[in-house]
């Protein structure tokens, strides 16, 4: 039996229309000096810590806490002006399938597993009034590898449903190969 649902943030609960996209390029230039210094950069199922990592390697900046908290700070101020600027869309069929879960009998845990950091997400969910659906997750910025948050997501949920929680009562959604890999990590 199904116990935990754990969503992905783009491309399955919303589309943004590249606002996190955009937001990285003006934080490389603004903060880096680096116009187009995102381009090479491939973001689909990919973990915002991890993105920044290479980023800062791409262009010959030490890969420091300094220089991650000072690239994902400036992100996120600029991820909410494009929020605003352009919210996006709820992905169809999104709200019905939260509300059929909920509905259940015996209704799954439902989460999120996500690459974006803690903060991100809630912005994005928040544009699109899907916060207050998520009684938990694991984010970016719980670990820079996707596969390792399906474990932390994982034992989160063991934690609220106070015992463990096998891999297969677990339904990982996605839209990426990086979420059914991470899915079979667990």
């Amino acid at each position: 039996m199904t116990r935990v649902v754990l969503f992905d943030i783009d491309g399955t609960l919303i589309r943004t229309g590249g606002a996190g996209v955009r937001a990285f390029a003006r934080t490389a230039e603004l903060v880096f000096g680096k116009p187009g210094g995102t381009a090479t950069l491939r973001f689909h199922g990919r973990t915002d810590t991890s993105l920044v990592r290479e980023f800062l390697r791409l262009h010959g900046f030490t890969d420091t806490p300094e220089n991650l908290a000072r690239f994902l700070g400036t992100y996120l101020f600029l991820l909410d002006e494009e929020l605003e600027r352009h919210r996006g869309e709820t992905c169809p069929g999104v709200p019905e399938l939260i509300a059929n879960l909920r509905a259940l009998p015996e209704p799954p845990l439902i989460g999120l597993l996500t690459g974006n950091v803690r903060v991100g997400a809630a912005l994005k969910l928040a544009a699109h009034d899907l916060a207050g659906h998520f009684l938990l997750g694991a984010f970016g910025d719980d670990h820079e590898n996707r596969n390792e948050l399906a474990a932390v997501a994982r034992k989160r949920a063991s934690q609220m449903l106070g015992r463990d929680v096998a891999g297969n009562e677990i339904l990982v959604i996605g839209d990426t190969q990086a979420d059914i890999e991470c899915a079979h990590a667990i």
